[in-house]
């Protein structure tokens, strides 16, 4: 939490014409003794948290604002207090929630409610504003005047009860959460086969509905206890429909959320709730600590790999683990050293198969992995790839290296995240 400004009082906010002043970055002499006190003892405060040495004095408090800009947007601030501060110029779009104790207005109040409103992706379709004051009013004047008249309405996000229980839309009837997990439960079972296209599809939007709700509805505190679907049975679902989503973007040979017309996956929704490796090894020190007993534990553990789009291609090496326990296992000790040692012997094997150059393949995937990313364009795959002849096809260069991008794409994806030290350790250490 930190806090930033340079004003004095905040009922001087009637700016004219509804425009916010510039942010006085340099002088702070306008600010009361007592409130220029405050702040110092919160930067103090801040200096430690964050080892700086910022004051409010001109350049230092230049710097301080400055500070405080990025680390809102790298997510290191969860809560900024501002008066008058960060509401132009500015742009942050992981910027969830702004609360308003201000009589804002025309240019002013649209100003200041995007720097919040910034979509984000599909988790982050809308912004939340709360007014301590009853700003409706002149929010509807300034969407008129700066916007679309007719919108004034959808504005205001509805009761947590609406969006559980389901309201009605002029003469139409919107279905709550409620009534629409009710639904996906009778029809879908858990864990039960979804047999036809058509059943397929309706699950789809059922659950699709599902998530869209279930992202409203946790911005609420009533929701808390009452999401009817277990850890498990969300396990299941999210299994069954990343299944599906496989299954028919396969079907259409593309990469779209949005297979065609009447299928739209939510997948950065699922992403939302996405299982890490952290919680796994958590369940395996469980199941260890049951004397490798715990068959219930297993299959806790599949599901959840099961439920998770990035876990997915890691479910043989989970498994090959934790068939590799022991009642002597360190868990996280033998955890990291079982997948150095399948990460040197995959990437081996990949070498073998395709001839490449070893030194410079190791050398290919440390980059990557210190990258975040395979770079599939440049000298770097070049080098990796066997020597050819120049009388060899354009065709089959292509396909080699095609093929070979192919497989270390998917050695990364595998052991992106949970593996640590370089390949080119290795041959140093072998040498």
């Amino acid at each position: 939490m930190a806090t930033i400004y340079s004003y004095g009082v905040n009922e001087a906010d009637d700016e004219d014409n509804g425009i916010i002043k510039d942010e006085n970055l340099e002088d702070t002499s306008c600010i009361d003794q007592s409130s220029r006190d405050f702040l110092e003892a919160a930067i103090q405060d801040y200096n430690q948290l964050f080892k700086t040495n910022f004051d409010t004095s001109g350049d230092k408090f230049q710097n301080y604002y400055k500070d405080v800009s990025q680390r809102v947007k790298d997510r290191e601030i969860d809560l900024l207090i501002v008066v008058n501060m960060f509401l132009t110029g500015f742009d942050a779009t992981t910027l969830n929630t702004l609360w308003v104790d201000k009589n804002l207005r025309l240019h002013g109040l649209l100003q200041a409610f995007s720097r919040t409103n910034r979509i984000l992706n599909s988790v982050k379709t809308f912004g939340n504003i709360i007014c301590f004051r009853n700003l409706e009013k002149a929010t509807n004047e300034s969407i008129a005047l700066f916007g679309d008249k007719e919108a004034g309405g959808i504005v205001l996000l509805k009761t947590y009860s609406e969006y559980y229980h389901g309201y009605k839309e002029g003469e139409k009837e919107i279905r709550g959460y409620l009534d629409v997990v009710t639904d996906l439960q009778d029809k879908f079972p858990v864990a039960e086969p979804i047999v036809g296209e058509t059943n397929q599809k309706e699950f789809i939007s059922l659950y699709s509905a599902i998530l869209k709700l279930k992202n409203i509805l946790s911005t609420f505190d009533e929701f808390a206890g009452n999401e009817v679907l277990s850890e498990r049975d969300v396990q299941d679902y999210h299994s069954m429909y990343i299944n599906l989503y496989n299954e028919f973007r396969g079907k259409n040979k593309g990469e779209s959320e949005n297979i065609n017309d009447d299928i739209v996956f939510e997948m950065e929704l699922i992403k939302q709730v996405e299982i890490n490796i952290d919680y796994i090894l958590a369940l395996i020190r469980q199941y260890h600590e049951s004397h490798l007993q715990d068959k219930e534990m297993v299959i806790n553990i599949n599901k959840a790999i099961d439920s998770s789009i990035e876990l997915r291609n890691k479910k043989e090496l989970i498994q090959h683990f934790i068939d590799s326990l022991n009642p002597a296992s360190n868990v996280d000790e033998d955890w990291h050293t079982f997948v150095d040692a399948k990460k040197l012997e995959e990437i081996d094997r990949i070498i073998e198969e395709e001839n490449l150059n070893k030194e410079e393949t190791y050398h290919f995937i440390d980059n990557a992995f210190r990258d975040g990313y395979v770079q599939t364009t440049g000298t770097g795959i070049t080098k990796v790839l066997p020597p050819v002849s120049r009388f060899t096809p354009t065709g089959a260069r292509t396909k080699k290296r095609d093929t070979v991008i192919e497989k270390l794409s998917a050695f990364f994806n595998k052991f992106w995240d949970i593996s640590g030290g370089r390949l080119l350790e290795k041959i140093t250490q072998s040498s």
